[in-house]
């Protein structure tokens, strides 16, 4: 195994090596003043480390080691040594820790591992081809370290599995059709920061707002749509200037199937309106509920064309700022006397036969259920397993028919403790405290949920069950083939999106006072973007550090706009090169910008904590209790910045000491407004970006912030590795998984740190492949 070559690197290293007396007197000299025994300093005393050995203190001295690669220890104030003895030192602790590790590798044991909502939605898709709205059906997830797919943060309760019964019993209706169940009603909100003055991707040309979805019928039956609208707090309709003769086209599949005259005397936000019923078949179908336009021309908004609502201080009350209606919800009830189950695309999943007789129905039963039975469980299947499925498959049909029977046992599949938990056995007789190869199955789920955050396929399934993807060649094929399939966009969006905190972006709603021009199409824009932009560096498998560095981004229309790059119109995403220096890479983003301002402001604590810990991994002490917030300006008082009022702000202890650390990464982001869009003033006083880091080195604006930052590029790509190796692991990592970091990052070195050179690290590591008993 490739990482059992940590010692080959560990002894490479060492050709850099400070000597055991060296490393004492630079301690001596520059660190043990405040890391000693009687002052502790951040809680650390050199002391208790014994250099010649330092892996007996290895979980104090890897704390150490990531200050000093970041460049944060000594202090800035303190006198410290050049950069690059400051590099030795550290990669010399580095290779007595890592010559320790090779003798005794440490693969952790990682907790029991359960689907969360994303890779259970996926999984039930590549199991049956139905999409489902995960976050419907399960309650929400616990996150550590930011990830949600960490076994350490996966709670199990009742309430849990009964939502996976209850949800398994929905999935089955759905995949195999049922024309005897009950009416339901599914509603689909669409935000009232969403702007429709506009066409939305989707909806039949020429119409404007509404929504767009993907909506699984259960049977060929009649459905009813209704449709509720948004109303001031008044009661009155958005849009009743101008909403007089306004007509909502429900379109299936892009055909029309309902036009709905709107009302602008409707007085309640709950009222419903109703269609006729609809005759529409099983299985999956484009739904769309979007406005017929009425007159050509500019919008008439009372202030300009914005959809949000803002509140009337003089009155108290909130109204609606734009004169045109606003879709609110679109609801799909039914079905109502179905006629049967058309052909779909899960039925033909499903049903690998259909028997002619009474006498075909249980093999053919059989083989339906073990096939499922096998994907599902990733593994093959057991007479008792074929067994229990079929007593619920009997079941099942003699209350109705064969399809009843096979819904009945495939909704045990989707509750079953096999599908649901990834489950890891030990080799019988195994020693404790051993370490073990996992199986070959075993490592085609972890491949597969690592990568594509879903199942394994058939490929994998059948070389894991031959035992070959263990062998070097065979791996690194398949890794390089799951690279290029579709489904890594996943990778992008659940390790990036996760990692870089893009799921906080739904909970930052900027003031429409301060920034009326902001609304969710925008936030969607700028989240994809970014997703993009990983997607595209696994894609092209470009070098991680490209990151902070790429001349280039994608937009659509709507976010070109907000970052002043012409001649880019649509909801269309394209490839674009940046030419504005301060645009370039992650630091450029306006999601990134966006979520860690608030709502009404900048916040330079917000964007310097999150460089040091999402990029760096160097998160600032959290904050001790009873500190007081930024003052905000009173009024009739001296207005002041955002920036003369955080400097206020820390201008005494227990404040000044953290603030130094992260304020001065956020004043260089000052000419980047809440939104992310560029600025030279802060209201009424001009943006000063100038700016003295944690290192001492001095900034001006987000260019030169980048290139500071690239000074301690090693930092960043540690950090990348060792996030990257957590997510792929599904567990918090420790000290003690630092020699495989640097193992695989020093490996992605060699290959010019391209995105598959870490990836290709991580499955071939120890912990990856193997388990300790």
């Amino acid at each position: 195994m490739k990482t059992f070559a940590l010692a080959t690197l560990a002894a490479a290293a060492l050709s850099a090596q400070m000597p055991v007396a060296e490393q004492q007197s630079l301690v001596a000299k520059y660190c043990a003043g405040c890391h000693n025994d009687k002052i502790r300093s951040g809680g650390f005393s050199w002391a208790t480390v014994d250099l010649s050995r330092p892996v007996t203190s290895a979980e104090q001295v890897e704390k150490a080691i990531r200050k000093l690669r970041a460049g944060m220890m000594p202090p800035v104030k303190a006198p410290r040594p050049s950069a690059a003895v400051l590099r030795t030192f550290a990669a010399s602790l580095e290779a007595s820790i890592d010559r320790a590790a090779a003798a005794d590798p440490h693969p952790g044991r990682p907790s029991l591992r359960r689907l969360n909502r994303t890779e259970f939605a996926n999984s039930v898709h590549e199991l049956l081809d139905v999409e489902i709205d995960a976050t419907k059906m399960l309650p929400p997830e616990d996150t550590s370290r930011g990830f949600d797919n960490l076994a350490d943060a996966q709670t199990i309760s009742a309430t849990l599995m009964q939502s996976h019964v209850a949800a398994a019993g929905r999935i089955s209706r759905l995949a195999v059709g049922d024309a005897t169940m009950s009416p339901l009603t599914e509603t689909y909100h669409v935000p009232s920061t969403f702007t429709q003055s506009g066409h939305i991707e989707g909806t039949p040309l020429g119409t404007r707002g509404g929504t767009v979805l993907k909506h699984q019928f259960p049977a060929d039956a009649e459905y009813i749509f209704e449709v509720s609208f948004f109303m001031t707090d008044q009661g009155v309709l958005w849009g009743t200037t101008q909403g007089k003769g306004e007509q909502l086209e429900i379109a299936v599949d892009g055909a029309r199937a309902a036009l709905i005259d709107v009302d602008p005397n409707i007085s309640n936000n709950n009222e419903i309106v109703r269609t006729q019923a609809v005759k529409i078949t099983a299985g999956p179908h484009s739904i769309s509920a979007s406005f017929l336009p009425r007159a050509r021309g500019p919008v008439d908004d009372l202030i300009q064309p914005n959809e949000r609502a803002i509140a009337d201080s003089s009155a108290g009350l909130t109204i609606g700022l734009t004169t045109q209606a606003h879709l609110r919800n679109l609801s799909i009830a039914g079905p109502y006397r179905a006629t049967g189950v058309s052909e779909t695309p899960s039925r033909r999943r499903i049903f690998l036969c259909h028997p002619a007789n009474a006498g075909e129905e249980l093999p053919c039963a059989r083989r339906i259920l073990g096939n499922l039975a096998q994907q599902a469980f990733r593994r093959p299947v057991k007479d008792s397993d074929t067994s229990e499925l079929l007593e619920f498959f009997k079941n099942g049909r003699e209350k109705a028919d064969f399809d009843s029977g096979i819904r009945t046992a495939l909704q045990l599949i989707l509750a079953h403790p096999e599908f649901i938990f990834r489950f890891e056995y030990p080799p019988a007789d195994i020693a404790p405290e051993t370490n073990y190869r996992v199986s070959g199955l075993e490592l085609a789920s972890r491949l597969s949920y690592f990568l594509w955050s879903t199942a394994p396929d058939a490929e994998l399934l059948r070389l894991g069950g031959e035992n070959r993807l263990q062998q070097p060649a065979v791996l690194e094929q398949q890794v390089r083939r799951m690279l290029a399939d579709e489904r890594a966009d996943g990778l992008a969006r659940n390790f990036g999106g996760q990692w870089l905190r893009l799921q906080n972006l739904k909970d930052i709603l900027p003031d429409v006072n301060v920034y009326p021009n902001f609304d969710e199409n925008l936030a969607r824009s700028m989240r994809r973007e970014t997703e993009m932009f990983f997607g595209n560096m696994i894609r092209e498998d470009r070098p991680v550090p490209e990151l902070l560095t790429a001349n280039y981004t994608f937009v659509d229309g709507r976010l070109s706009r907000h970052y002043g790059i012409p001649n880019i119109e649509g909801e269309r995403f394209r490839r674009v090169t940046i030419t504005d220096p301060d645009r370039i890479g992650l630091l450029g983003h306006a999601s990134i910008l966006t979520l860690t301002s608030y709502a009404n402001r900048t916040s330079p604590v917000s964007r310097g904590k999150w460089v040091l810990d999402v990029l760096l991994g160097v998160p600032p002490p959290p904050p001790p209790p009873n500190v007081p917030p930024l003052k905000e300006n009173a009024a009739g008082a001296r207005e002041l910045s955002v920036r003369e009022r955080q400097e206020e702000h820390r201008t005494s202890e227990p404040c000044r000491s953290c603030h130094q650390i992260m304020d001065g990464i956020g004043f260089a982001l000052e000419n980047f407004d809440a939104t992310g869009a560029w600025r030279i003033r802060d209201g009424a006083f001009p943006v000063d970006s100038t700016s003295e880091l944690y290192d001492g080195t001095k900034v001006a604006g987000p260019a030169q912030l980048r290139a500071a930052i690239l000074q301690h590029q090693d930092a960043f790509i540690r950090n990348f590795t060792q996030n990257l190796l957590m997510y792929g692991v599904g567990r918090v990592l420790d000290y003690k998984d630092m020699p495989v970091v640097r193992d695989v990052e020093r490996h992605a070195a060699i290959s010019g740190n391209k995105f598959s050179a870490f990836i290709l690290g991580i499955v071939q590591s120890v912990p990856f492949q193997m388990r300790r008993s």
